[in-house]
């Protein structure tokens, strides 16, 4: 095994320690000039002293003497002395003669050490190490021009070829580039290492890459993200990426947490010894520092651990003495998806529908753009970038090709003055040009992942490759153009031709990633008269279409405004033809364009007679559509599309009070801001229309919703009408507060937050809003916020009440936490407890006697505002007293009831449910093993979907069967004659409007990809054990246990029973001899969810926040529903010839069970995370566990699988201390562990 496998071997198995600091050990030598001077420039005329480099050199005893300090104390990798050895670095003390021969004895040095530490059972690895120098490629150091660089990216790969060639020379195992603070330093630094392989014949090198962040934005000097920087370093197949210097290692953490869940490699960190003190020096104790970098090795944070600045042999010592503890750091799997980036990411996630690609900045595009780079008026025109910014552009296209123009000193020039405008750099670059210089130029110049634009076939395939080989090398995406030696490609088989060739040399002779491919087929010019163009923009599409199918993971481009060139001049008839032409080929598949999104109208919008006529043309429906077009076109020239007039508006009509009123109760939002300026002349001060009008409204909609008149879509959509009128009004009342001094502003401060461990919001959401409406300031924390945070926020805004919301059981715990520690603290506010899993009788029970100050269940949103109301009011104190008396009623009657009837755990494993397993047939899988299913159609998901749990989502309760039937006003008007007039026709109306809001919401889901659905699922060899548990082996010989599940079984007593259950009685014991087996699954249809609500909260749309993540619950159940009929029928196949309906699939009249851990039959939240560990869950789906062991995202239902035809569904109920603690040994955690995530099924105090 060479010294490469050694190395990769030894990352897999273990944390490998690398050093620390060296120029802190070199200090406690005291060394002076003359020891840096040497025999080799005593008589030099410049100072040497700092010159820590050097010493390799003058002093070569001293750096030998440390790396063994080091490697005693334990380090698996020492550093080179070599930070500085560069040539720039190297100048300031005129050494640069000295460059090679610096890396070279430093690797020697380093070499020799290692070598003699090393054993056959412990090899020690040698890393070269490379600094960022003491220059920046990515920022100008004169902020009068900001377009200049004091070095460039030529001069930084030049001077780090050299330091290679000498590191290399010398011996070292791995080369690592580090403490990175502009990542053009590091591209210089990648490529120079690159070439320098390339050139010695070594395909594979161990890289290692560990940037500094500058501050606690998280960012590098040179502006990047975490997330930027790791899409601008990952074209390189590295060994590691991780982070140095910056931070101790509390500090440090975050960032390297994030760095973990976004890259493919393996993780290094080395922080500091804490940060410098007043005299610059770093005083963190080994010992202190210890007890940070344990969490990073519990928590598998890191393959590589070593320390930085004010790091000692010390420190590495006292992470010797833990290493053992660690938790290997499993990289994020390497998938397919395209990555860019300026200072921030741009990902080609599944929620992102087209990309806009801004093409002002293009001097043959933009007569205004070209005009200020010909006066070379650089500011003004990063004016055009940055409009382009604001109108929604994700990426930049720069193209400087013109006659009149030097191309590549333009191309440079304007890509420098963008990196100084962070608004502008934020975003990825799209380098565009015809000429390879200038494409070559300005990848030199950035320091994101950019795009080029464009390569092609035209000059053959030598110079194809070439070309794409350092596209490659620079670690840009490429834009490949249908074209060849013979031509551009303009109809579909010569689309096909081209892309299928470039393709198969790309990726097979070039090894160029296939989601870095972007193809543009050529997006050619339609309606001009000639017959052959007719059918121009149908082979487009097509051709988006096969590509999609044949070339896969890469993406589809194109110039879009070239399709409408013969009617320049018409911009009506233009934005139609754009629009109708994206609307066919994104549904095809098409990812991005070049496009003016001014230029581009609302497909819907565009009135029928000329949608009729464009795509006609587009998609040449007929011989005679161009000069249809072409007529239509005279007609309306010079005219612009115009809107429908809306025929609903006579209420507009009504008096002010009466359009607030109408507004708020019907949700609409489009007048407000008319209305609100109309009322301000009306009333002396603004808090007045809120406290009037629009109170008025508020009391008409809750008296409505009190009446069960209004139902809770209803509110939520008067909500958003009244936080957007208060938003409005928000200015104004400032102002008006300020000039007064009046300082009142709500009824009351609530502090809302779900409790540590869950990620459940919807109950407390909809709770917020209603408050809201009701005039008490709510404070929203969020989900999964510890009680230190809830508290403080508490007395940090003076709260009037702490409201807690939970839906997994475990939350429960963490309420009774929270009301300790409020009475530890001495606090005396309210306390609310909502939720799925709250009750009355467990806050009275468990959570009230724990906290001196009223504590309250609260039952669902339209009891919050009685709640709040009365514990705030001046008679809030019979309130309380009547609270407490009916809670210690509770408590007495719940005493009386703790002596529920149990049977022991021996009678009921006597008991349980018996299966003649020698009658069972049992199948073999046809897919054994784990399986991932990414972007799953959702448009499949969505006919399992069961609408009743919807309904109850929304506090609907009822039967509203064939609410899917209702299609029209005829249909609409018998399904309602169904139910009694009244109350309950008006909520089966309701019913049916949000079961109408919820198919637009899935419409929408569907057609701009807003969520992602990922299921991960196996199936096992298994057999039940020692009664209630079931092993899982790792193949047929069952000899290796992968995990064992520890159920639970029933013990209360009730009449007639005569089995008591547990879901082990379902799968065959081992001592049977049967060859059974169980299957495992957790899906999620919640991913990318969270941008959307906050775009939603953002726009202060509760209704539609609140709808999206009922939608998205629904749908991951239905994925549950539909992956389970999969399982059944085609995965495993024991009911491959199962023939149900949609509603007998939905309504379980199946064979065998999918028990979601966690719940009734088997409420142990904990047993997650064996079956996360078990299918790597976490790694292959995206879904993630909180520590109460609650999944994220919330859309997401997990379980297990049991095929036998009895098998059935149960609730464990209470259980005695017996089972407890038989099943805490089970699981081999104490009895008060077990009782901690069963709370509810405890028969006993």
């Amino acid at each position: 095994m060479n010294r490469n496998e050694q190395l990769y071997t030894a990352l897999r198995e273990r944390v490998l320690l690398l050093d620390g600091a060296m120029g802190s050990m070199i200090q406690r030598y005291k060394l002076q000039e003359e020891d840096f001077r040497g025999d080799i420039l005593k008589n030099h005329a410049h100072p040497m002293q700092g010159n820590n480099d050097i010493l390799v050199l003058t002093r070569p005893d001293v750096i030998e003497a440390i790396h063994r300090q080091y490697l005693e104390a334990g380090s698996d990798i020492i550093e080179t002395n070599t930070f500085n050895a560069t040539s720039i670095s190297q100048a300031d003390y005129h050494c640069e003669h000295l460059v090679y021969d610096i890396n070279y004895r430093g690797a020697l040095l380093a070499r020799k050490v290692a070598d003699e530490m090393s054993t056959p059972d412990r090899v020690r690895f040698v890393a070269g190490a490379l600094g960022p120098t003491n220059k920046t490629a990515s920022l100008s150091p004169d902020v009068n021009q900001p377009a200049f660089r004091a070095v460039s990216f030529d001069d930084l790969r030049n001077c780090y070829r050299e330091q290679v060639k000498g590191l290399l020379d010398g011996g070292v195992d791995i080369l690592l580039v580090e403490t990175i603070f502009d990542t053009l330093n590091a591209k210089a630094a990648l490529v120079a290492i690159n070439e320098e392989l390339k050139s010695r014949g070594i395909a594979k090198f161990p890289l290692m890459v560990s940037a500094t962040v500058a501050d606690k934005s998280g960012r590098t000097l040179s502006g990047q993200t975490i997330e930027a920087f790791l899409n601008s370093v990952s074209h390189i197949d590295l060994l590691s990426v991780g982070l140095n210097c910056s931070f101790g290692a509390t500090d440090l953490r975050t960032y390297i947490e994030e760095m973990g869940e976004k890259s493919p490699f393996f993780i290094s960190a080395y922080p500091n010894a804490g940060l410098p003190n007043q005299f610059g020096e770093y005083d963190e104790t080994p010992e202190e520092m210890t007890r940070q970098i344990r969490e990073y090795l519990s928590g598998g944070l890191v393959n590589i651990l070593g320390g930085c600045c004010g790091t000692t042999p010390d420190h590495i010592r006292a992470f010797a003495k833990i290493i053992h503890e660690a938790k290997i750091h499993h990289p994020r799997p390497l998938d397919h998806t395209t990555r860019l980036s300026g200072l921030e990411p741009f990902t080609f996630t599944p929620e992102i529908n087209f990309v806009n690609v801004g093409e002002r900045t293009n001097v043959a595009g933009s007569k205004k753009f070209a005009r200020l780079i010909k006066e070379e008026k650089y500011e003004e025109a990063l004016s055009v970038a940055r409009d382009m910014v604001e109108g929604g552009a994700q990426i930049i296209d720069v193209n400087m090709d013109d006659a009149m123009l030097d191309a590549k000193k333009e191309m440079v020039t304007f890509l420098n003055m963008m990196a100084s405008d962070p608004e502008i750099s934020r975003l990825p670059v799209m380098i565009d040009s015809s000429k390879w210089e200038v494409l070559e130029a300005g990848l030199k110049c950035v320091q994101g992942k950019a795009i080029v634009n464009s390569i092609s076939l035209k000059e053959g395939e030598e110079e194809f490759i070439a070309h794409a080989q350092k596209i490659k090398q620079y670690g840009a995406a490429v834009v490949v153009m249908a074209f060849d030696e013979k031509g551009q490609a303009d109809n579909l088989e010569r689309r096909k031709e081209i892309c299928s060739r470039a393709y198969k040399l790309l990726t097979e002779t070039v090894q160029f990633p296939a989601e870095d491919i972007i193809f543009d087929p050529n997006i050619l010019a339609i309606a001009t008269g000639i017959e052959e163009h007719n059918n121009y923009g149908v082979d487009f599409i097509k051709s988006v279409k096969w590509i999609k199918e044949n070339l896969p993971y890469t993406r589809v481009s194109g110039g879009v405004s070239n399709l409408s060139f013969s009617f320049r001049g018409n911009d009506v008839v233009r934005e139609a033809m754009h629009s109708v032409f994206l609307y066919y080929a994104i549904k095809e598949g098409m990812d991005m364009g070049i496009v003016n999104p001014g230029m581009l109208q609302i497909y819907d919008e565009i009135p029928k007679d000329l949608l009729e006529l464009v795509e006609d043309v587009v998609l040449n429906r007929r011989p005679d559509a161009t000069e249809r077009l072409i007529e239509f076109a005279e007609k309306i020239k010079d005219q612009k599309l115009a809107g429908k007039d809306d025929d609903k508006l006579k209420w507009r009509e009504l008096p002010l009070q009466e359009r607030l009123n109408h507004s708020l109760v019907k949700g609409i939002a489009d007048f407000l801001e008319e209305d609100l300026a109309e009322a301000r002349t009306k009333y002396p001060f603004s808090l007045d229309i809120i406290e009037g009008p629009l109170m008025d409204g508020m009391n008409i909609v809750g008296d409505l919703f009190g009446a069960g008149k209004m139902f809770l879509p209803q509110v939520v959509k008067t909500a958003r009408v009244m936080k957007k009128a208060v938003a409005y009004l928000q200015p104004f009342i400032e102002a008006e507060k300020a000039a007064s001094g009046n300082t009142s502003t709500s009824a009351g401060k609530i502090i809302m937050a779900t409790v540590k461990g869950d990620v459940h919001d919807i109950g407390k959401n909809i709770v917020g809003v209603i408050l809201a409406c009701n005039n008490y300031e709510i404070i929203d924390l969020g989900v999964m916020v510890p009680c230190d945070k809830i508290l403080d926020a508490a007395i940090e805004h003076n709260a009037d009440i702490i409201g807690l919301s939970g839906l997994i059981t475990p939350s429960l715990e963490e309420m009774v936490h929270v009301a300790k520690e409020m009475q530890r603290r001495g606090m005396s506010m309210p306390l609310m407890i909502g939720g799925a899993t709250t009750s009355k009788i467990h806050t009275a029970v468990k959570i009230e006697p724990n906290y001196a100050h009223p504590v309250v269940y609260v039952k669902d949103a339209s009891k919050s505002v009685q709640v709040v109301s009365a514990l705030l009011s001046k008679d809030k104190e019979t309130f309380i007293a009547e609270t407490r008396a009916e809670y210690e009623a509770l408590r007495e009657q719940n005493n009386r009831k703790t002596n529920i009837r149990l049977v022991s755990l021996a009678e009921a494993r006597q008991k349980k449910f018996q299966i003649d397993w020698n009658q069972v047939d049992f199948d073999l899988p046809e897919f054994a093993g784990v399986h991932t299913l990414t972007d799953y159609p959702i448009a499949e998901i969505r006919k399992y979907i069961d609408w009743r749990f919807f309904f109850h989502a929304w506090r609907l309760q009822g039967n509203f069967d064939g609410v899917d039937k209702v299609t029209d006003e005829a249909s609409k008007k018998v399904w309602l004659e169904g139910y009694e007039e009244g109350d309950e026709r008006i909520k089966a109306l309701e019913a049916l409007n949000v079961y109408r809001d919820a198919q637009q919401m899935l419409d929408r889901i569907i057609s701009d990809k807003m969520l992602q659905a990922n299921a991960v699922f196996g199936i096992f060899p298994a057999n039940s054990v020692d009664d209630d548990d079931i092993e899982v082996y790792e193949d047929e010989s069952r000899t290796k246990v992968l995990t064992r599940f520890c159920h639970i079984r029933e013990q209360q007593e009730k009449a007639g029973k005569t089995n008591y259950f547990c879901l082990s009685d379902f799968v065959a014991p081992k001592s049977s001899g049967k060859f059974d087996h169980i299957g495992g699954f957790a899906v999620t249809t919640g991913i990318g969810i969270e941008k959307w609500i906050e775009k939603f909260e953002k726009d202060h749309d509760d209704y539609k926040s609140i709808l999206l993540k009922a939608v998205a619950d629904r749908l991951a159940e239905a994925f549950a529903e539909l992956l389970h009929h999969r399982v059944r029928t085609q995965f495993w196949g024991y009911a491959a010839n199962e023939s149900l309906s949609m509603d007998e699939i939905v309504r379980e009249r199946y064979q065998g069970i999918r028990p979601a851990l966690g719940y009734p039959a088997c409420p142990d939240h904990s047993e997650k995370r064996k079956l996360f560990d078990l299918m790597k869950v976490e790694e292959k789906s995206g879904i993630t566990l909180t520590e109460h062991f609650s999944m994220y995202p919330t859309a997401a239902v997990s379980g297990i699988y049991l095929a036998h035809p009895e098998a059935v569904y149960f609730g464990v109920g209470k259980i005695g201390a017996d089972q407890v603690e038989d099943l805490a040994r089970r699981k081999g955690v104490s009895p008060e562990e077990t009782e901690k995530w069963i709370p509810l099924n405890l028969a006993y105090k």
